[in-house]
């Protein structure tokens, strides 16, 4: 009862707190026409401000309503899965440590040293350790997927991609918003920021904050305590100084925080049966049987701050980006997903077990020079330094904790140039030299190890060349080749077993691409198709009955496919988007095997010791198509309103979870939809709503732990409540 009352308090608060900011903007916005023609979007793909139909690169670009839309129910960065063509995340570490995939590579490994083909870029700074890759997202501009290598501009460790965040900066003009929702499991989300002058014309600001609360819903039916698991509370804010003393200087400083308490991963035990990759009837979604992990608790803390400075010499500009980021946490999981006594289903043995992260501290600094726009040739050079060190720790209840220190530095010297040779074509290319190398130190463990270093010097670069068919039809090619530096796993360490380490991978894509606005730029349509092989590609075999989590090198990994994007305003009232992408991914290594789960139902040939023959599997977790789809329709209503009606749907086609085939960890044809229906200004001053997330109520499979029983974790349940929205202008 007290729980209850004390978040209808915060629900009044809230509601009252956006109602006085609504009151004061509702007066003050001026109103904006409807559009018949698709909005210009800017990207920042190759680190300058371009439209999205001239640059040589797959981007998709999430921005306004629909962030805020697949964000109200109390999302985290893991919600942008299958949001558009290509893109895939998913996470067996809760809020923490997500796992990104675009056009099916990624990596599986579920370690908090763990790397990743797939970068993370927040306001310009690389968030390179997985812990920090789930940095709450908040007061968004945009949100940027940039789809193939992007090893040039950006360096080692984008085989796959990039996903791009920037937020609202400071303005020279006051402007604010705000929006808060109250849902399901007495979910409260506030986002909001507000910023403008402080000395006009030389110094502005911006402050932004995010609330996320969510209280216990999941009961523990072994223990016998309602509600014991499954909420959390996340606070973040940020601050932002623009400091523009001349026209030729301006200096960005931005200082962040995070705090999350809350639930680590649900595990359920056995909730796919022996030869079936449907859910049975052991998941219960608001109960679990758990005899261990203190019903899951996870807590991380951390801040970060930067610097971005850039002087205008007239023709070029020279910018500087000094960046630090710090982070501390834990986690703590029933793994197994239930108990020896009721089970659900057999249990052979029990496992809890704690992990984290002790002083992560990561700093970084780029500094470039970029010629001015406007000319034939437009280029740019620069250089990066990378340096990270943290010390992971590993708690598996039998043995005493093991604590791993692990070190990375990188340096890299980059440059591209542009060059238009007509009116209708430009070619562009790029090239980087990136020297990596990651350190393991053994701090305490149970079996003591010497020191493990991995190091590589590479090369990356990529062409394209990119023609204007007409002023709204463009075509372009692109050729590409990446690495991502090699990799130490030391995980095993804490179970008496030893770092395993990975070489460097690299890939070489072939790329080819439609960019075109229709039927007076009513429609938008961009289109990509392309190939590319990873050389020694770096897999995780996770799990098997001993439980190992070791890396290895496959000879080769080969991929194929094409994703579509489109927009079409249909008529100003109506505007629906679709996207469809197709992965076909395989493994290329005849000799390469694996550890297999103990009780599922496995697929492949299988060797007198009973490891797996993977060649031809496709890429964990790559699935083979998404396709999502929008539509928004709204009606005039009064003066200066609408209602309207918000829809967006995703579909998830065939994923295998793990390296090895089986019947049971798979999934085909996972799909979410959402609803919001309200009332809105049609200046965009405020908006009023119910909404719902994952309106039908599905549950999917999102992955497994194959080592003890058919365990396997999904996604949430439904979630439906109101939200309200304000802003200025």
């Amino acid at each position: 009862m007290n729980s209850t009352r004390s978040v209808t308090r915060h629900a009044l608060a809230l509601s009252c707190g956006i109602a006085a900011l609504t009151a004061a903007l509702a007066t003050a916005a001026p109103a904006l026409a409807q559009e018949t023609t698709v909005g210009e979007v800017v990207v920042t793909a190759q680190k300058r401000s371009e439209n999205l139909q001239d640059v040589p690169v797959s981007v998709a670009s999430l921005d306004g309503e629909q962030l805020e839309t697949i964000f109200a129910g109390g999302g985290d960065i893991l919600t942008l899965a299958a949001r558009v063509p290509a893109l895939y995340a998913e996470s067996s570490n809760g809020r923490i440590a997500p796992r990104f995939y675009i056009r099916g590579l990624g990596n599986t490994d579920f370690d908090i040293a763990a790397s990743q083909p797939v970068s993370v870029i927040q306001d310009e700074v690389v968030l390179e350790n997985v812990v920090l890759k789930s940095s709450p997202l908040f007061d968004l501009d945009r949100v940027e997927i940039l789809r193939g290598p992007q090893g040039t501009l950006f360096g080692r460790n984008t085989t796959a991609g990039i996903i791009k965040f920037d937020s609202i900066k400071p303005s020279d003009s006051f402007s604010a918003r705000a929006t808060g929702s109250l849902s399901t499991y007495n979910t409260l989300t506030f986002d909001g920021g507000i910023g403008g002058p402080i000395v006009p014309g030389k110094l502005s600001a911006r402050a932004s904050v995010l609330w996320q609360h969510r209280e216990d819903w999941i009961s523990n039916a072994f223990t016998g305590k309602d509600d014991a698991l499954g909420g959390f509370d996340e606070t973040a804010a940020r601050l932002q100084l623009l400091f523009t003393p001349t026209e030729e200087l301006s200096a960005l400083f931005n200082i962040h925080t995070r705090n999350l308490d809350g639930t680590s991963a649900i595990f359920r035990a056995n909730i796919l049966t022996p030869g079936s990759n449907k859910l049975n009837a052991n998941y219960k979604a608001d109960t679990v049987f758990f005899d261990g992990g203190g019903n899951n608790p996870q807590t991380y803390d951390g801040w970060g701050s930067s610097l971005k400075v850039d002087y205008d010499f007239g023709g070029a500009t020279l910018t500087s980006i000094t960046a630090w980021e710090t982070t501390n946490g834990q986690s703590r999981g029933d793994i197994d997903g239930g108990n020896m006594v009721t089970g659900p289903g057999f249990i052979p043995f029990p496992s809890d077990t704690t992990d984290g992260v002790r002083d992560l501290d990561q700093f970084s600094q780029e500094v470039r020079i970029a010629s001015a726009d406007g000319s034939p040739l437009t280029w740019q050079v620069g250089a990066y330094y990378f340096h990270s060190e943290l010390e992971v720790f590993t708690d598996p209840g039998f043995v005493a904790q093991t604590t791993l220190l692990h070190e990375n530095t990188s340096w890299a010297v980059f440059g591209q140039a542009s060059y238009e040779i007509s009116e209708d074509l430009r070619v562009t290319g790029g090239l980087r030299w990136t020297s990596d190398e990651k350190d393991l130190t053994d701090v305490s463990a149970p079996i003591p190890f010497a020191p493990v270093s991995a190091s590589d010097e590479q090369v990356s670069w990529d062409v394209s060349l990119f023609y204007d068919v007409s002023d709204d039809v463009s075509v372009y090619g692109k050729v590409a080749r990446g690495f991502r530096g090699p990799s130490i796993q030391g995980r095993d360490v804490a179970f008496f077993g030893a770092p395993s380490v990975a070489d460097s991978e690299t890939i070489l894509s072939w790329e080819a691409g439609l960019k075109s606005e229709l039927f007076n730029r009513s429609v938008r349509l961009n289109a990509a198709v392309f190939t590319y092989t990873v050389d020694d590609i770096q897999l995780s075999a996770i799990g098997g009955a001993l439980n190992g989590t070791l890396l290895l090198n496959a000879n080769q990994g080969k991929a194929w496919g094409f994703e579509i994007d489109g927009e079409w305003v249909v008529t100003p009232n109506l505007v629906l988007t679709a996207g469809y992408s197709y992965n076909n991914t395989e493994i290329d290594d005849a000799n390469l095997t694996v550890a297999v789960c103990a009780q599922c139902t496995v697929t492949d040939p299988v060797n007198g010791l009973g490891r797996a023959f993977v060649n031809g599997n496709p890429f964990p977790n790559a699935p083979e198509s998404i396709f999502d789809f929008t539509a928004r329709y709204s009606h005039p209503f009064g003066d200066g309103g609408e209602l309207f009606a918000f829809t967006d749907w995703n579909v998830q086609g065939a994923t295998n979870l793990f390296l090895y085939e089986s019947r049971e960890f798979n999934s085909d044809g996972n799909f979410e939809g959402g609803l919001k229906l309200g009332y809105a200004r049609e200046d965009g001053s405020w908006e009023l709503a119910v909404f719902a997330r994952n309106l039908t109520n599905e549950a999917n499979l999102k992955g497994g732990i194959d080592f003890n029983n058919n365990t396997g974790f999904v996604n949430e349940p439904r979630v439906v409540g109101v939200t309200l929205s304000a802003r200025l202008p």
